[in-house]
């Protein structure tokens, strides 16, 4: 049988596969299609723990709106379709969130405002993407944990702050949006580094909250912004990008009540491990090897001991973030990747232990557009054909061999 799979924003790659090896093509659960436009105004107008939005707007003071950046398939465009028109004369600044991420591009900057908005927005200078080593910065306070908060000068000097996210699972702060527009979103470098640390944890995990070092640490954190007026418009999205929740108001309670919501679309149930596994990393979260990583880190929940894992991600931009490069490169196995980061953490490689972890028990490959030296250095086996690679697998595997296709593989959490 012949399957599409989805590689880079338009382009497909096509795979033969035996339909005897195929134990299913796990895609986030069919779920009923709403009115996106009445999801969100219902939204708005019921909002939780919280004024009304137009209450909220009212008055002279200046508004900062925190959006996503690039790398999430957040649908900003549609729910400032509905708010814009509202803020279009205020006083307001909106900022990417691009925790320590880099700037975004012309195209990445229209497709989370929509075209006619940016237009608008850059004409009068209302966009500002977050720099988290450059910007400056106000100390808040710290966690429990010790995590110190310094936020961006613009958020924290702001008296009501506008938070448009997107709640889906995240592989090591549980799940994302709600708080994460604060910390790692509009935090300092510095800031990100003390959270993200406590990825190496083994409880820091895809679909865990309680008991998430990381998660509780954000939370935790977000106690220094008492002093700022919060209004928080979060969705949760089908596998087609369609909106099919959405909720508003308080910060963590539209976070929570999202949450539940995103388990019904993106928790699969597989009938159990297989030999090989294709984890796709689909378009926008395909930007780089930094991004795609989430796809091997939720298809490790679908791979036996020993399998194969073949990670399928265009890495538009290249690598990523060179810190998380180079200690990959900088040792030739896994383990040794383990015992440096032990020995000193820096941003970015908590994305490097979860890589090298998987690489102790099971083999990873990678299809993508990186060179034959750049997979090979970040210890994945090379490959640009993905019909080839799978062909590799199965040869190595055994005509037997079981394989499950994740062709959303960064949002789909599978369990047995």
């Amino acid at each position: 049988m012949q399957i599409p799979i989805a590689y880079g924003k338009d382009d497909h790659l096509s795979l033969e596969i035996n339909e005897k090896n195929l134990l299913g093509v796990f895609d986030p659960n069919p779920v009923a299609k709403f009115d996106e436009k009445a999801l969100i105004a219902k939204a708005l107008a019921n909002p939780i723990n919280q004024k009304s939005f137009d209450e909220f707007i009212a008055g002279d003071e200046k508004i900062v709106v925190i959006v996503n950046d690039g790398t999430r398939p957040t649908p900003t465009a549609k729910v400032l379709k509905q708010i814009y028109p509202k803020l279009r004369y205020k006083k307001k600044i909106f900022i990417i969130a691009t925790g320590c991420h880099r700037e975004g591009t012309l195209d990445e900057y229209e497709m989370i405002f929509g075209k006619e908005i940016y237009a608008e927005l850059n004409a009068k200078n209302e966009v500002h993407d977050h720099d988290s080593k450059h910007d400056e910065m106000v100390f808040l306070g710290e966690s429990k944990n010790g995590t110190q908060m310094y936020l961006n000068k613009i958020v924290a000097e702001a008296k009501k702050v506008i938070v448009i996210g997107s709640v889906e699972p995240h592989y090591f702060a549980g799940y994302t949006g709600g708080r994460k527009a604060f910390l790692p979103g509009t935090a300092s470098y510095e800031s990100i580094t003390q959270n993200h640390k406590l990825a190496l944890s083994a409880d820091a995990q895809a679909l865990r909250l309680e008991g998430n070092p990381v998660h509780e640490d954000m939370i935790d954190a977000m106690k220094v912004l008492a002093h700022i007026d919060v209004f928080s418009i979060q969705t949760v999205l089908d596998s087609e990008h369609g909106v099919y929740y959405a909720s508003a108001g308080d910060l963590n309670n539209s976070f929570y009540d999202c949450v539940k919501k995103a388990d019904e679309v993106f928790c699969v149930n597989i009938p159990c491990k297989a030999d090989i596994v294709i984890s796709v990393a689909p378009y926008p979260m395909d930007v780089d090897l930094y991004q795609a990583q989430k796809a091997l880190d939720n298809g490790k929940l679908a791979l036996a001991q020993d399998g194969i894992l073949i990670m399928v991600a265009k890495c538009r931009t290249g690598i990523g973030p060179k810190p998380f490069f180079d200690l990959m490169a900088s040792a030739d196995t896994p383990k040794k990747v383990l015992e440096k980061i032990s020995a000193g953490f820096k941003l970015g490689y908590h994305k490097a232990a979860k890589m090298a972890e998987i690489s102790l028990w099971a083999q990873t490959w990678a299809v993508s557009d990186l060179s034959d030296d750049e997979m090979r250095a970040v210890h994945l086996k090379p490959y640009h054909d993905l019909q080839k690679a799978l062909d590799d697998a199965l040869a190595q595997k055994g005509a037997d061999a079981g394989i499950i296709i994740l062709p959303f593989g960064s949002m789909t959490v599978p369990k047995v």
